[in-house]
């Protein structure tokens, strides 16, 4: 298991590392969308941040936008190679600080509900390590001009 920041403020209610982070994850019903939505309930458990509805994303949601807007991060657990999760994002014109594909950590994906603690637990770890901070430029760009935060690429909307 990951090590874990506790909370510097002593507050449980605030979110590790004082950042605010919305989690969205995959909507898949594979058995890697399944660990991407356990994944991102347990880090919301563990106070990484708040897990929501990438569909709620979907529709345009002008409340969730705001939330997103006054987030530190947008953190994306996709569960195969589709990367719906992130495509939703970048047409929202959300570029997440953090994008994590589950097969890349080595589950395969079947069409099957079973799925072990430990294949949630891998990807929570992922996330708290940051290993979804790299940004793979075949699948996020950045061309979100009005953008004045980091968007995750390193730049600050002048991309």
């Amino acid at each position: 298991m990951a090590s874990r920041p506790e909370c510097a403020c002593g507050d449980t209610s605030a979110l590790a590392g004082g950042k605010k982070r919305i989690i969205f994850p995959c909507a898949g019903t594979a058995n890697v969308g399944l660990i991407s939505n356990e994944a991102a309930l347990q880090l919301a458990e563990e106070g990484y941040g708040v897990a929501t509805c990438i569909a709620l994303l979907g529709s345009g949601d002008p409340g969730l936008k705001k939330r997103i807007a006054d987030a530190d991060e947008v953190v994306i657990i996709d569960g195969c190679p589709m990367t719906c999760g992130v495509k939703i994002a970048i047409a929202q014109g959300i570029i997440p600080v953090q994008h994590i594909v589950v097969t890349a950590l080595g589950i395969d994906k079947v069409y099957e509900r079973d799925y072990t603690e430990e294949e949630v637990e891998r990807v929570v770890s992922a996330v708290w390590e940051g290993k979804g901070r790299s940004v793979d430029e075949a699948t996020i760009s950045c061309d979100n001009p009005e953008s004045d935060r980091d968007s995750g690429c390193g730049c600050r909307g002048n991309c």
